[in-house]
């Protein structure tokens, strides 16, 4: 019984040991990549973003084309209900024009903010397809380099520059240089929820013949 005990006293205190070592992680060795820069600053993302201001720029052009003959308008609308009499309502000439003003305005804030929402699902595109590039150049270059975890550099205080490796991943970016699409798909348009079916009512049953 003796030597049965220390032989698993012996089988247990050499198993501890080797338990505790494969608990133990490898040092991490950290990649920082400068997302934003890459971003800005590839061939193709450069391109993009031009061609996403002259967007922002086209509507911002449209807004003013429309808000022009839109104050001038309100402002003479404005003057000829002040210069009525006190009291008197505006005839169904000016109701009238008060009411094509108002359609005008809602329609062209309408315009307004589909351009907005049309360039924003641009911008998010764009980003959706740099990313979809940079995100395999930074596994290669933590491959390379022996990394085993990439941050962003957005979220670190303080780095040693050898660790970044901003330049290598913008390297293998740019050796990709088909065009970016900078017009995203139009948004899905949900069906129309079918109404319930109504119950039929059942048919009065005429009334049976005399015999």
């Amino acid at each position: 019984m003796n030597r049965l005990s220390l032989a698993a006293t012996a089988a247990a205190l050499a198993f501890v040991p080797m338990a505790a070592q494969a608990q133990n992680l490898a040092p991490a060795v950290v990649a920082v990549v400068d997302v934003d820069r890459i971003i800005q600053t590839c061939t193709v993302c450069a391109a993009a973003n031009t061609q996403l201001q002259a967007q922002v720029t086209q509507l911002q052009q449209r807004a003013q084309a429309l808000g022009q003959p839109l104050q001038t308008e309100e402002a003479a609308i404005r003057t000829a209900i002040t210069a009525l009499p006190q009291g008197q309502q505006p005839d169904a000439a000016m109701q009238t024009r008060i009411r094509n003003f108002q359609t005008s305005q809602q329609n062209a804030q309408t315009e307004l903010q589909q351009g907005q929402e049309r360039v924003q699902r641009n911008v998010q595109f764009v980003r959706q397809q740099i990313g979809q590039r940079i995100q395999p150049a930074i596994v290669t270059v933590m491959q390379q380099r022996g990394a085993t975890i990439a941050v962003e550099r957005g979220a670190t205080l303080a780095i040693n520059p050898s660790v970044d490796v901003t330049d290598a991943v913008l390297a293998i970016v740019n050796q990709n240089g088909a065009a970016l699409n900078v017009n995203a798909p139009p948004p899905q348009q949900q069906p129309a929820a079918t109404p319930p079916a109504q119950p039929q009512q059942p048919r009065p049953q005429g009334r049976p013949q005399g015999r």
